[in-house]
């Protein structure tokens, strides 16, 4: 159980993360400094691909132990799926407070010139005791001024459907080995197909029409406005997507798992 916990916890810090990487950008949108904004975005990815890294093994160790008690682990793969729903949640509640952090980082990059200068020049004691002044509780008259209109739907729907199937591919192929124990090395091979697939729908089909809205804003063809209404409903799209990944699951598992022997 203190595994799951932990997993939970690294699933929790792998989508809030990645879900604030739209706070940054925004932040870059608003400075003017989108380049250094997207620098911190990789660092920040970074802490997510860290938080996969570590979290793989246990994820892993929980289905050795289920294969070994004879027990459905499924219930286990739902609650860590939850995980991610409620980092997303929560990265939607930060998103107006790490805007302004943002901004702030952003300022002290330029000016340091580096990542390691700015860690030593503007990370201080009084400088990490200011940033409660940064804190921001979204409000009802900041929630009414959320527009729909503008934003592509289909890019939402693809937004939810890439983030469902990255939310539960690895999940799903980890409980497929356990349907299939007599191909365990191919379902175990099939992650890293299903996960370029998720990332190659990403990056053509969602990626390249984000970085055209945000370039009309920083060609004063938007108003900020509107690309903060489209972050925010990218962000709440991706909950839909970790949502959507509850369902896919337990479908994806035996998908997998009916694949397999065809690869022999």
């Amino acid at each position: 159980m203190d595994a799951l916990w932990l997993i939970c916890l690294l699933t929790f810090i792998i989508h809030t993360t990645e879900t604030l990487s739209y706070a940054i950008r925004f932040a870059g949108v608003k400075t003017g400094r989108i380049a250094v904004a997207m620098s911190l975005v990789g660092i920040t990815l970074l802490l997510s691909r860290t938080s996969n890294l570590i979290q793989g093994p246990f994820t892993g160790g929980l289905m050795d132990q289920a294969a070994l008690l004879h027990t459905d682990p499924s219930w286990q793969l739902h609650m860590i799926i939850a995980a991610s729903s409620v980092g997303t949640l929560a990265a939607i509640a930060l998103f107006p407070t790490f805007v302004q952090i943002s901004r702030r980082v952003i300022s002290h990059l330029e000016l340091a010139g580096s990542i390691p200068q700015m860690l030593r020049t503007a990370v201080t004691v009084d400088s990490l005791r200011r940033v409660r002044h940064h804190v921001r509780i979204p409000s009802w008259q900041v929630i009414s001024r959320f527009r729909f209109k503008g934003i592509p739907k289909r890019l939402l729907l693809l937004n939810c459907l890439g983030t469902a199937i990255y939310t539960s591919s690895v999940l799903s192929v980890l409980y497929a080995t356990l349907l299939a124990p007599d191909y365990k090395a191919t379902v175990l091979m099939s992650s890293g197909m299903i996960n370029g697939f998720a990332t190659i729908f990403m990056t053509i089909l969602v990626d390249p029409q984000v970085a055209l809205l945000t370039e009309k804003a920083m060609q004063g063809k938007a108003t900020q406005e509107s690309i903060r209404d489209m972050y925010l409903w990218l962000m709440i799209s991706r909950f839909f997507g970790t949502l959507l990944a509850q369902f896919l699951l337990v479908p994806a598992a035996y998908w997998v798992a009916w694949l397999s022997p065809l690869f022999h």
